[in-house]
């Protein structure tokens, strides 16, 4: 089975990273904690110590508009945060 995963780039991310060597990607929400070890060790070449698995639920959002109130949901997805080994690093932005 294939599965997706992209990084996720944001400033909580990037501290967590600078600070603790941790990754964090968005995956598929059937991958579990092995295959996405498997999946990261192979795309980028490095070492993982450690995965740790939430799901993030969709949040309800509303907007005023010209023609009343809009009501929708954000999708849930699946984050996954890699520890890996030290002296290590993952570089997102090499092939831009």
């Amino acid at each position: 089975m294939d599965f997706q995963i992209k990084p996720i780039v944001t400033e909580k991310a990037t501290r967590l990273t600078e600070k603790l060597n941790k990754y964090t990607f968005r995956v598929s929400p059937d991958a579990n904690k092995y295959q996405i070890k498997a999946l990261v060790e192979n795309l980028y070449g490095v070492k993982v110590v450690g995965v740790n698995t939430m799901v993030v639920r969709g949040k309800n959002k509303s907007r005023y508009t010209k023609s009343g109130l809009l009501r929708g949901k954000t999708s849930s997805y699946k984050k996954a945060i890699v520890t890996i080994a030290e002296g290590e690093t993952i570089d997102f932005y090499s092939n831009i």
